[in-house]
């Protein structure tokens, strides 16, 4: 099933990808600025004090029975019938 969706994902990004064609008609240029003086802001900033530990935890899983579908002999139904 994995296999299934990751070759869908690998055709539509592909397809995407191949569905524009763009060609550039003209070189970029940036302009030209003089910068003089300035000032940057200031910060104070106070941040939380954050104290991360591990702590060792039991979980109890519980047990899943799945019955699949199928006929009397165990054969699985295929969408066929």
């Amino acid at each position: 099933m994995k296999k299934i969706i990751s070759t869908a994902t690998l055709f539509a990004a592909a397809f995407s990808l191949s569905a524009c064609d763009v060609d550039q008609t003209e070189e970029g240029e940036m302009p030209d600025v003089d910068v003089e003086g300035g000032n940057l802001p200031e910060f104070d900033v106070e941040t939380a004090d954050v104290d991360v530990g591990t702590e060792e935890v039991t979980v109890d899983v519980p047990t899943v029975d799945v019955d699949m579908p199928g006929d009397a002999d165990g054969e699985p139904v295929t969408g066929d019938e």
